[in-house]
C-alpha cells in the first residue's frame, strides 16, 4: 500500500535534500550513500499452489485416500515435494525417526548461499490423518511452502540469510517429526535459526486471518502485510501451541505463522470482518474425508501464500 504524502511534507523534503546536497558540495564531501532497498516478494500465483494441491490429492487418492504417517499416500507426498525442490537446484535431505512403530520422515531443504549463522525457516506439516486426504490440513501449507521456495530459485534470490524450507512427518500424532527435529539440532546450530515461519491450514472455506503472536517482530511482519491489503487480522488462539512452531518456541528460536480456523465457529463479529457464515465452523471438514481439493478457500489461500513470501523476502534481507 502505496502512503500519500501531503504537500508540506514534500516541499520539506525537497529543501531537506537540497540543502544537504548543497552542505555537501562546499564542504567537498561525498554525498551519504542511500540505504539499501529492501527487496519485494514476488507474487505467488494461487494456480500454481494449487496445482500442488492437485497432485496432493491424486496421491492420497491412488493411495487408501490419505496421506498419514507410515502410509505410502505420506511417502509419495514427500518423493513429490523432494522432486520438485532438487530439479529447482536445492539441497535436499530426508530425516527419518519412527513413531507408533511405523517409519516417519521429514524433508529438510536449504537454498544455496547466505549466512548460515542467520537461517531463516519456513515449515509445514506434511502428513494428513488417516479419514482424508488433509488438503486444507495441510496440503495448503505444504503446497504455498513449496511455491515459495520454488519461487525463491525461479527469481534467483540471494538474500543476505540463509533459507531453510521444511516439511514435517507425523504433526498429526502430536508433532512429532517437528519435534525430532529440533532435539536432533545441537545448541549452536538451534541458536543459528533466526526465525521459523510455520503455515498449518491457511485455505479453510469459511476463513479467518489468525497470526501467530509469539515473537513480536515476525508478528509485526505479518501484521503489515495484511494491513497493507486492508485485511484485518486476530490474534491466533485456536491452534495455540498445537503446532509445529511449538518445539522450535520451547528450544528458544523466535517463531511465527499464519492460521484460517479449524473446528472453532466463526462469530457474527468475524463475519463483518471477514465475511463468511457465522456460526458455522471455520473448516467443516477439520479431520474428515470431505478434506479435499474442494474443501479450499482461494482467497484466503492467496492471501496467505503472498504473506508467507513476505515474510520470507522480508525476515531474510
Amino acid at each position: 500500500m502505496k502512503l500519500s504524502v501531503s504537500g508540506r511534507a514534500t516541499a520539506t523534503a525537497v529543501v531537506a535534500a537540497a540543502t544537504l546536497l548543497a552542505t555537501g558540495s562546499i564542504a567537498g564531501a561525498a554525498p551519504a550513500p542511500e540505504p539499501a532497498a529492501i527487496a519485494a516478494a514476488p507474487d505467488i500465483p494461487v494456480t500454481a499452489v494449487k496445482a500442488h494441491l492437485t497432485q496432493l490429492q491424486s496421491i492420497a487418492t491412488a493411495n487408501g485416500g490419505n496421506r498419514a504417517h507410515g502410509r505410502t499416500g505420506y511417502r509419495a507426498s514427500l518423493d513429490y515435494v523432494k522432486a520438485e525442490l532438487d530439479a529447482a537446484g536445492f539441497t535436499t535431505r530426508i530425516q527419518q525417526f519412527t513413531a507408533s512403530g511405523r517409519v516417519g520422515y521429514n524433508l529438510i531443504a536449504d537454498w544455496p548461499g547466505g549466512d548460515t549463522n542467520q537461517v531463516v525457516m519456513a515449515g509445514s506439516h506434511l502428513d494428513s490423518v488417516s479419514s482424508g486426504a488433509g488438503i486444507n490440513d495441510n496440503g495448503t501449507g505444504s503446497a504455498a511452502v513449496l511455491e515459495a521456495a520454488l519461487t525463491v530459485a525461479r527469481t534467483g534470490y540471494q538474500p543476505t540469510k540463509h533459507l531453510r524450507f521444511a516439511w514435517w512427518g507425523a504433526e498429526e500424532l502430536g508433532l512429532v517429526g517437528s519435534r525430532y527435529y529440533v532435539n536432533s539440532l545441537s545448541s549452536a546450530n538451534r541458536a543459528r535459526i533466526s526465525g521459523y515461519l510455520n503455515f498449518d491450514m491457511i485455505g479453510s472455506p469459511n476463513p479467518g486471518y489468525f497470526v501467530y503472536d509469539d515473537d513480536p517482530a515476525i508478528e509485526k511482519t505479518f501484521k503489515d502485510y495484511f494491513a497493507g491489503i486492508g485485511v484485518a487480522t486476530e490474534i491466533e488462539t485456536e491452534g495455540d501451541g498445537r503446532s509445529d512452531h511449538a518445539p522450535f518456541k520451547s528450544a528458544g528460536v523466535p517463531v511465527g505463522g499464519l492460521f484460517t480456523g479449524a473446528s472453532r465457529a466463526k462469530t457474527a463479529s468475524q463475519v463483518t470482518k471477514w465475511g463468511g457464515t457465522a456460526g458455522q465452523a471455520f473448516d467443516r471438514c477439520y479431520h474428515s474425508s470431505c478434506d479435499t481439493t474442494a474443501n479450499v478457500n482461494d482467497t484466503a489461500l492467496n492471501r496467505n501464500a503472498d504473506a508467507l513470501a513476505h515474510a520470507v523476502w522480508t525476515l531474510s534481507q
